[in-house]
């Protein structure tokens, strides 16, 4: 088990006092068997109510809303969570599925339907080409193996850049530069998966990495792919390795672009553009 606290501060300078409308903040780490959280603390400036819910992927949502102006928006969240994921390879998937390709159970297929379509239809044809190195239609092939092969492929040869823009890069554009984010591989694996028939989804959380300095650490995205007798299983295809107790997912969706940890708007007498500084600090608490 490792115990990790995620300190995670995003704010906005404004050039003059504006009117904040309702926030949704996903801050809070998803919950289960492999993941507890021991405390959570949300300090937020202005003067705020805040409401909690679950949405439709059962992600833990804060609605901030505010009670008064102001040239400054800031919002902290720090988390003390237990991860118990220390052998993420120690999973068995389904006799039949072990070999790609195959059906999902029928009844299973129902409710995995949302995340099997190709998100990026006019990107189709470009994903099949680069597709064809890995897998062709004819061929069987392990499930792991076939999945382990395209996530290293990204990984390794593919060129990371952080990227401040919001949303993703479609599959064709990082495919065509050979370059993205981390959200941009996730999307490009996703949509792999998709297209031959695979249901995934899309993770956003943090990364803890014991390679940085100390305390510091980073939002991160990932992928999920569901697999029969193993359920969802994590790929980041920014480091090609399988997800275990160094990623702490915060939400899942459908699609990549739907699940900023911070998302809102203003209104303002002026037009302008906010400056926004976001900080994330994770550290292994071994005490």
């Amino acid at each position: 088990m490792r115990r990790l606290q995620i300190k995670h501060v995003t704010t906005y300078e404004y050039a003059e006092t504006v009117i904040l409308l309702p926030h949704k903040l996903l801050l809070r780490p998803r919950e289960g068997h492999d993941v507890r959280i021991e405390s959570a603390e949300l300090i937020i400036s202005p003067a705020y109510q805040l409401q909690w819910q679950r949405d439709v992927y059962d992600n833990s949502v804060a609605q901030a809303t505010f009670l008064e102006p102001g040239s400054r928006l800031s919002i902290s969240s720090r988390v003390l969570i237990q991860h118990y994921d220390d052998q993420p390879l120690d999973f068995l998937v389904a006799d039949y599925a072990v070999f790609f390709p195959f059906q999902y159970d029928a009844i299973e297929r129902v409710d995995l339907g949302p995340y099997m379509p190709v998100i990026f239809d006019q990107d189709r044809a470009l994903l099949s080409s680069w597709l064809r190195q890995f897998w062709q239609s004819g061929q069987v092939v392990e499930t792991y193996l076939l999945l382990e092969w395209i996530n290293k492929a990204i990984a390794t040869g593919f060129t990371y850049q952080q990227r401040e823009e919001p949303g993703v890069q479609t599959p064709a554009a990082t495919l065509t530069s050979r370059a993205g984010s981390c959200r941009d591989f996730a999307t490009l694996f996703i949509e792999a998966c998709h297209y031959l028939g695979l249901a995934a989804r899309f993770v956003s959380g943090y990364q803890y990495s014991p390679d940085l300095p100390h305390g510091q650490g980073t939002t991160h995205a990932w992928s999920e792919v569901y697999l029969p007798g193993a359920g969802w299983k994590g790929f980041d295809s920014t480091s090609g390795q399988v997800v275990g107790n160094d990623h702490i997912a915060v939400a899942v969706s459908r699609h990549p672009e739907s699940v900023p940890p911070v998302s809102g708007s203003f209104q303002a007498v002026n037009p302008q553009s906010p400056v926004m500084r976001v900080v994330v600090e994770a550290a292994e608490i071994t005490v």
